[in-house]
């Protein structure tokens, strides 16, 4: 009987928010709900027939593809994935499919990101997470907060996600600034935006939030010279992928306190290890990379992946990303 791995369920929702049994009636599956590093997975999957992977969780570099003689099918949210070497995969014959984001089950997606946005950003101005550790603590409330309404919001980015904030900053009486190397004027004004240089941008916003893919073009993006703009009073939002931002650079600038603060959902390393410099500030509101996890999301996601595990069982693969691996079969 076939094995299939489920990777990287670290909320233990992947049973329950899709139907696997037409997977479960033909195969052996297993579920791992937290992250292993590439040795961990070399030896837990190595007799593993089909993995199935979530986003950027669990890298297939080429180093780990080749220790898993077994592997004949990756499944991948999206259409391709940038930690994983699918020309690896394709000369050893394995299979990568990807999920068919046209499909109604994913129309949630408009919504998941912005949505953890927001909420990201209102908890970082008004300081939610350090005066509810206080609570716990048995304290009262000891810090003032800063209004949205009649603030400055600059988006790095007017894509789906950024096109959607505008929406909701609007909602919330703002003025909306929109930068990205190719946007136009006319399409920031259909969103009510007003297309500025990315210089004046971080000059002008109050909270500057991130809405870009990662790319060689946007990677450390936002740097020394993009910070040094800020006002001090403002602050940075990334829901995006953490290196756009450089690191390094923004802690420096938040413990010198040169901006007021950030609201951080993606990292350069993920999991953030337990003894980052990130988990040790104040005015840093932190979260586990949650921009699309929802039920609703997980739900289409892993739909998806048990459509594409059911066609390789059928032996009519189907949304394969490496076609070149057929001929390899």
């Amino acid at each position: 009987m076939p094995k299939v791995a489920i990777l990287d369920d670290y909320a233990g929702v992947a049973l329950q928010v899709a139907d696997w049994s037409p997977v479960q009636k033909r195969a052996e599956v297993t579920v791992f709900d937290r992250h292993m590093s590439e040795d961990e997975a070399a030896d837990a999957l190595r007799t593993f027939d089909v993995v199935c992977t979530l986003r950027e969780r669990m890298a297939f570099p080429r180093s780990l593809i080749e220790r898993l003689p077994d592997l004949k099918l990756i499944t991948i949210v999206g259409r391709s994935l940038p930690n994983l070497d699918t020309a690896a995969a394709g000369e050893r014959g394995i299979l990568v499919a990807h999920s068919d984001f046209a499909h109604p089950r994913f129309r949630s997606m408009r919504d998941a990101t912005p949505e953890l946005a927001w909420g990201l950003m209102i908890a970082t101005v008004r300081n939610l997470a350090e005066e509810h550790r206080n609570m716990r603590a048995g304290g009262w409330q000891s810090s003032a907060g800063m209004t949205l309404s009649g603030k400055t919001l600059g988006l790095v980015g007017l894509g789906r996600v950024g096109r959607r904030m505008a929406e909701y900053a609007a909602a919330f009486g703002m003025e909306v600034l929109a930068w990205s190397q190719n946007l136009t004027e006319e399409a920031a004004a259909s969103v009510g935006a007003r297309r500025v240089e990315k210089a004046s941008l971080f000059e002008s916003s109050d909270v500057v939030s991130i809405h870009l893919v990662l790319s060689e073009r946007t990677r450390g993006l936002v740097g020394e010279a993009e910070l040094a703009l800020m006002k001090p009073h403002a602050y940075l939002i990334n829901t995006s992928r953490g290196p756009i931002v450089d690191e390094a650079v923004l802690i420096a600038a938040l413990e010198a306190g040169r901006i007021a603060g950030a609201g951080l959902d993606v990292y350069d390393d993920e999991p953030l290890p337990k003894d980052h410099r990130l988990r040790l500030l104040a005015n840093v509101t932190l979260s586990p990379h949650l921009g699309y996890v929802t039920r609703e999301m997980l739900g289409a996601f892993y739909s998806d992946t048990v459509e594409s595990v059911v066609a390789w069982l059928d032996g009519a693969p189907i949304r394969i990303a490496n076609p070149e691996a057929l001929q390899r079969r």
